[in-house]
C-alpha cells in the first residue's frame, strides 16, 4: 500500500478499520524434541536484544534463534492490541530462553496505522516494540480522538506531503501521546515529515504482503510458516510444537 494509497483510502472511512483475523496454513507437523536452553552473550539479556532484520522488523531475542516466530500486525487493529496486551509476558518468557525470537512488521492498513509505525521507530531500536505495545493500549483514545477531530483528520490528507503525517498525528493525538514517552515534538515531526522512509515503511508493508498473501491481521509465520491461528493460545501451542521449552 503506497502512502497516497493509504491516505486515499482511510480519509474516505477514516474509521472503518477493522479487519478479520486471518486464516493461515494449518499446522500439523509432529511434535519437535524439546530445545535446551540458550545463554546470552556475557553482559547481554535475551529480552534486551533488538536487531532489525532483512524484512524491515524488529527482533526480540536472539537472532539466531531456532524458533523464530513473526507477527504482521497493525497499529489500528483491535485483534493485534489484544495480543499485545494478553501475550507480550508470555512471549518475553520464551524469548529469555534464547530458543525464541519474536520478530514484528508493520502491514500498514491506514494512515493513522502509518504514522503510529512511523513514530514507534522514531527513536532507538529497542524501544520500538515497547511504543507499539503502549500505542495498542491507547488505540480506543485513538479512535476517539479522531472522531472529535475529524475535520482536522481530513484537512492533513490535503496538506503537502511532507505535512500530511504531522496533521494526522495531531489529530489523532499522537504528538502528546509519544511526547510522554520521550520522543520530543520536534524529533516526531522530522521523523514525520522524512517521505522516503514513510514510503519505505508502506512499500516494505505492500509488498511482503503481497508476496506472503497476508490480507488482515494479525498474521503470524512460525520458520516460515503461516499459521493458523488468531490468538495467544494457538501461536503459544505451535511454539511448543515446534520445540519450545514448557515452564
Amino acid at each position: 500500500m503506497t502512502v497516497r494509497n493509504s491516505l486515499k483510502f482511510a480519509l474516505a472511512a477514516p474509521l472503518a478499520l477493522a479487519l478479520a483475523a486471518c486464516g493461515g496454513e494449518a499446522d500439523g507437523d509432529a511434535e519437535a524434541d524439546v530445545i535446551a536452553p540458550i545463554e546470552a552473550p556475557e553482559g547481554a539479556n535475551w529480552t534486551d536484544t533488538v536487531t532489525v532484520s532483512e524484512s524491515d522488523g524488529y527482533v526480540l531475542g536472539n537472532p539466531d534463534a531456532p524458533i523464530k516466530l513473526v507477527e504482521y500486525a497493525s497499529h489500528t487493529c483491535g485483534g493485534c492490541a489484544n495480543f499485545s496486551q494478553t501475550a507480550k509476558p508470555s512471549i518475553k518468557e520464551y524469548v529469555a530462553t534464547g530458543v525464541v525470537s519474536f520478530e514484528q512488521r508493520n502491514l500498514v492498513r491506514d494512515p493513522i496505522d502509518l504514522a503510529v509505525a512511523t513514530l514507534v521507530r522514531c527513536g532507538a531500536d529497542e524501544n520500538m516494540q515497547v511504543l507499539s505495545d503502549e500505542a495498542w493500549n491507547y488505540l480506543p483514545q485513538i479512535f476517539e480522538n479522531v472522531q472529535q477531530n475529524s475535520a482536522a483528520y481530513e484537512a492533513a490528507g490535503k496538506a503537502p506531503v511532507d505535512q500530511r503525517f504531522i496533521g494526522i498525528a495531531q489529530a489523532a493525538g499522537l504528538i502528546d501521546f509519544f511526547a510522554a514517552r520521550g520522543l520530543s515534538a520536534d524529533q516526531q515531526r522530522a521523523c514525520l515529515s522524512d517521505t522516503a522512509k514513510i514510503e519505505a515503511i508502506a512499500d516494505n508493508s505492500s509488498e511482503q504482503a503481497n508476496e506472503l498473501k497476508i490480507t488482515s491481521t494479525p498474521t503470524f509465520i512460525l520458520n516460515g510458516r503461516k499459521l493458523d491461528a488468531i490468538g495467544w493460545n494457538d501461536v503459544e501451542a505451535a511454539l511448543q510444537r515446534a520445540g519450545a521449552r514448557q515452564e
